[in-house]
């Protein structure tokens, strides 16, 4: 299910969609880690945006 670009509000902010390719993307950019490590990370921490940033940028200093 794509999600309603109509609804600006702060629900979901907290949670990357890993279904959603421009939020799997973004994360992947801004650590410089590629789309299967990402589909990875949300496999194996959940998809807690916190919990993500901290493992992304742990996997993307080594």
């Amino acid at each position: 299910m794509t999600d309603d670009k109509t609804k600006t509000d702060f629900r979901d902010r907290d949670r990357v969609s890993g279904d959603e390719e421009y939020e799997v993307g973004y994360l992947a950019s801004k650590f410089g880690l590629s789309i299967p490590q990402v589909r990875e990370l949300i496999a194996k921490h959940g998809n807690d945006r916190d919990t993500l940033e901290a493992e992304a940028k742990r996997l993307g200093a080594r």
